[in-house]
């Protein structure tokens, strides 16, 4: 099984995983072929023309899995939408792509705090941002999440976004939906990506450090009461959660 660093957080090695037809992790939905997936990503939101070569750039880069598909900017953006999001978070912004959906789906005074630890691969983002007329309503905080997260709750802005996507290392995601629970408002959105890990969660054999955190999750998860809460196989599976 071939490896990829996953520097967004300074993660361990990450299995870089393919889905059930051999598509690279996130850059189409698990268990779909090739031609029902074009036909779900014709069937969404129109990708942006910055989007579409942003994606392009990036799927010929070493680290390419972790971009996340079409489909799953379609399903960011809408979420945003229908969450009627002023101020949103990421965790895990790569090379932008998915900061450029969510931006694109903001009003004009919106704001998306993007953390990230990884310059070079940002540096790409923010010229892609700027060229689709977006990077004013994104803030870019190099340094590790939690760190970031922290200092917006002592800062007084808990409960003030309204959604929030996390796609980053998976030993920090458990930290990263408390620090996002606290800052979301109460009907405010969360997604998680790769919560399906191309089907290994459901593999009892399979026992790596990755795998048990997103089974760990996804069983605190379905049983948090104080989240609205469904997985959804897209991508590599989408664990979209409301705030109650």
């Amino acid at each position: 099984m071939q490896y990829v660093r996953d520097r967004r957080r300074g993660g361990s090695e990450a299995p870089n995983h393919g889905n059930v037809y051999g598509n690279p992790m996130s850059r189409a939905s698990i268990g779909l072929d090739d031609r029902v997936n074009e036909y779900l990503v014709r069937s969404g939101e129109p990708e942006h023309p910055v989007a579409a070569k942003l994606r392009a750039l990036t799927a010929a880069m070493p680290n390419a899995s972790l971009q996340i598909a079409p489909e799953q900017g379609q399903f960011l953006a809408f979420l945003a939408k229908l969450a009627g999001a002023r101020r949103a978070i990421e965790v895990g912004t790569f090379c932008g792509y998915s900061a450029l959906w969510v931006a694109l789906a903001l009003p004009a005074d919106g704001e998306l705090i993007a953390c990230d630890i990884n310059e070079e691969w940002t540096s790409i983002g923010r010229r892609h941002w700027q060229e689709a007329g977006v990077a004013d309503k994104i803030d870019l905080r190099l340094g590790p999440a939690a760190d970031t997260l922290k200092v917006l709750e002592e800062d007084g802005q808990a409960g003030r976004f309204d959604f929030a996507f996390i796609d980053a290392d998976k030993g920090g995601d458990g930290a990263y939906y408390e620090h996002a629970l606290n800052l979301v408002r109460p009907g405010g959105v969360i997604v998680f990506d790769n919560m399906l890990w191309r089907g290994e969660v459901a593999d009892p054999k399979v026992n790596d450090a990755d795998t048990n955190a997103i089974r760990a999750l996804n069983a605190k998860i379905a049983a948090d009461w104080r989240v609205d809460k469904v997985l959804v196989p897209i991508g590599d599976g989408m664990m979209v959660v409301r705030k109650r």
